[in-house]
Order: C-alpha cells, then structure tokens, then sequence
C-alpha cells in the first residue's frame, strides 16, 4: 500500500517539528565498570549489547538534563519557550518529590504560558506523554507542547549488584510537537497498556508512603531498583510483538510501509528477538543502546533524535515508536514524519 495509511479523518493532527537530546560527558565504560563489579566487557556485551553508559555528575540533575535536550529541540523547531502551552516531562527519577521536574524545566526555560506536570510510566513513559499530548492538540485544547523523557537512573543504581548495574545510564531527549491543520504529517494512532499484577518485576520502591523516609528499611537495598531479569525479558519481547502487530493491523500498514521501528533500548537482545518474530529486516530497527545502556523513557527520544539526524528517517516516512517498562506498562505510537 502507499503512505496514505487508515486514520481518522481530523481538523487538527499533532505533529513534531523538533526534536533534540543531551547526554552527560561523563562516561562509564564496561573495562572501567569490571574494576568496581565481578563482570567483564564480554558478559556484559554478550547478554545486553551495552559497551558505554554515560553518567551524571552531582551537579547534572534530571531538570538540568530535560532542559538541555529541550533547548535544542526548541532550537530545531524555531520555536520561543514562551509559545508552548504544555511541558510534559516522562521521568521515575524526578527533581524530588515536589514540585515536578517539569517545573523546574519550564523555569529555566521561562515558558510562562506553559502547564506542566511530570509522568511517571518508567520506560514507557515518552510514548504515553506523546499520546496525552495527540488528545491534547487533536482537540485543538492545545497549539504547542514539548514532550521530554529524562532519566538519571544511576542515582537509584546498586553498584554491588552485578546483574543491573551494568544495564543503566543517564540521559535526555525531547520533541516538540505543533498543531497541524489538514496536514498528513503527525501522530497517527497511539496504543497504551499496562498490568499491574506484574509490579514486582521492575520496581524501586523507597523512599514512598510503603517505605517512608522517617522509618529505618528492614532491607537497606529498597533504596534501589530492583529487577526480574528473565520475567521482564519474556514479556518485553511479547508486549513489544504485540503491540507493533496491532499498531499496524489498525492502521493497515505492512513491513514495507514502516521505515524505521523504534524501541525503547532496554536490551539489545530483546530487541532483535522481537524484531526477528516481526520480520523487520535490520535497517528498520535502530539501535544504540550500545554507547547509552538503558536510560528508561530517555531512550526512544535520544534514539529518534540520532536516526533523524543521522538521515535514517526522512520527512515523510512512517516510524513506530514502542516501548515496555515497569508497572508493567507497555504502549506505542504510530508517526508520519
């Protein structure tokens, strides 16, 4: 079929303008991390695909991240701060409690005319945030919105732990997404899911009410992430399947409409197992997790970022975004660039 793709017929579409990510200098490699841990450059590479991590110093927050990535998506879009009418900001690792990270974002960025909140979906989180903000300007609520996912995840990293502290890293990406009236271009379909029974496959769960922070942990290790490797790797691939099958089933599309799916970059195992089940051949699926490591609901941002400027996806192609992370949330969001 040609890119003229089943989709509701609407007044307004919401559609990115701008995009941008920012990463921290500061990096950790798998020959610096075996010093610390009993792991290798070949374990770690053969079970995940991860060689870099870059990681915060104290002074880079979650806040100082999201708005650099911002600032550079603002800048691609040609588009003053002070235009937007919405700052979404996906993170499980905020500012602190309150106020929202996206606060502190829309400070430094002195988008006055903004409302703001942060979106806790872990992993899935940038792709949720794009389909509240779809609702949002399909409606015409909403003319300009900026998306960010930023994570400092090595905060919340046991460093003792072998089995996950070789998996994370720190990062930011961002879209800017505009109001578009009669075009093709923008969100096509977005799907979210999520099952709570399975909470305890990916969870981090002090300091909250469960845990307070005025009452000493029976387990010290509450403060860190903690993770079901083998539970988290079956469903990912499934959910992943899954939910790209429906994504183009409900948009009609095949293989050969999709020029570039773009996953969440938990573990590049996962990935290309589900790519393989989907029969999407390698220069449709992008990867970098290899000079990131998992950065949670920064990953699908930086990595659209880089596959556009990197010419990988040009204006006019369909591109599939998807991703599966704690809760368990899954979700996806279908895109004309």
């Amino acid at each position: 079929m040609n890119k003229e793709v089943k989709q509701r017929r609407l007044a307004y579409r919401a559609v990115i303008t701008g995009h941008g990510s920012f990463a921290p200098a500061n990096k950790l490699t798998n020959e610096e991390l075996a010093k610390k841990v009993d792991t290798s450059d070949e374990w770690i590479t053969s079970r995940t695909g991860i060689k870099v991590r870059h990681i915060t110093t104290d002074d880079e927050t979650t806040a100082f991240l999201a708005t650099e990535a911002a600032k550079r998506a603002l800048a691609e879009a040609n588009l003053d701060a002070g235009e937007l009418d919405l700052i979404i900001v996906a993170t499980i690792t905020p500012e602190m409690v309150f106020p929202s990270t996206a606060s502190f974002v829309q400070r430094s960025l002195r988008a006055k005319k903004a409302w703001v909140f942060d979106l806790a979906a872990a992993c899935s989180g940038f792709v949720y945030g794009l389909s509240i903000v779809q609702q949002f300007l399909e409606s015409g609520r909403c003319k300009k919105a900026l998306v960010i996912g930023a994570e400092t995840l090595t905060k919340i990293t046991n460093w003792k732990d072998r089995t996950s502290c070789i998996l994370f890293g720190d990062g930011a990406g961002a879209v800017v997404l505009e109001r578009g009236e009669g075009k093709q271009r923008g969100i096509i379909y977005s799907t979210m899911s999520s099952d709570g029974d399975r909470w305890k496959a990916l969870n981090c769960q002090a300091y909250g009410s469960r845990y307070p922070a005025d009452k000493k942990l029976k387990d010290p290790n509450k403060i860190y992430m903690e993770i079901k490797g083998r539970e988290v790797y079956q469903q990912a691939i499934r959910r992943i399947v899954e939910t790209v099958n429906a994504c183009m089933d409900h948009c009609g599309l095949t293989i050969d409409d999709i020029g570039m799916v773009i996953s969440h970059q938990m573990n590049a195992r996962i990935i290309e197992s589900a790519a393989k089940r989907l029969n999407l051949p390698n220069e449709k699926v992008y990867l970098n997790i290899t000079e990131y490591g998992n950065t949670s609901a920064a990953s699908v941002p930086i990595a659209f970022d880089e596959c556009v400027r990197a010419g990988k996806i040009k204006r006019g192609d369909i591109v599939i975004f998807v991703a599966f992370g704690a809760g368990l949330t899954w979700g996806a969001n279908v895109i004309q660039f």
